[in-house]
């Protein structure tokens, strides 16, 4: 399995950031091809005390890199990138990784 991981900061203005999230950038994403499943976590706190450093997390699980990178290059992966650029391209962090 190969992930590609999206960490977002806190947003300025959260329920703003929901409404797009959720009703806009989720829904595109989710029409990558070769994406298995989308994992959403929205941080609740630290084990340190206090807040997270991150806001929300989205784990998008694919079978493989060529199947992630192949989503990437379709035109949804560049829809969904394009959008994510205009409304948190200030809070993401993007990383990719794979099942040990």
């Amino acid at each position: 399995m190969a992930k590609l991981i999206a960490l977002y900061k806190h947003p300025e203005n959260k329920e703003a950031f929901d409404d797009h999230y959720f009703n806009v950038h989720g829904p595109l994403t989710a029409k990558i091809p070769g994406l298995r499943e989308m994992k959403v976590t929205k941080f609740t706190g630290s084990p340190m005390g206090g807040e997270s450093k991150y806001y929300l997390m989205c784990e998008m699980i694919y079978d493989d890199m060529e199947s992630m990178q192949q989503g990437m290059r379709s035109a949804e992966g560049k829809a969904s990138g394009k959008d994510l650029m205009g409304f948190a391209g200030n809070l993401v962090t993007l990383m990719i990784g794979e099942d040990a």
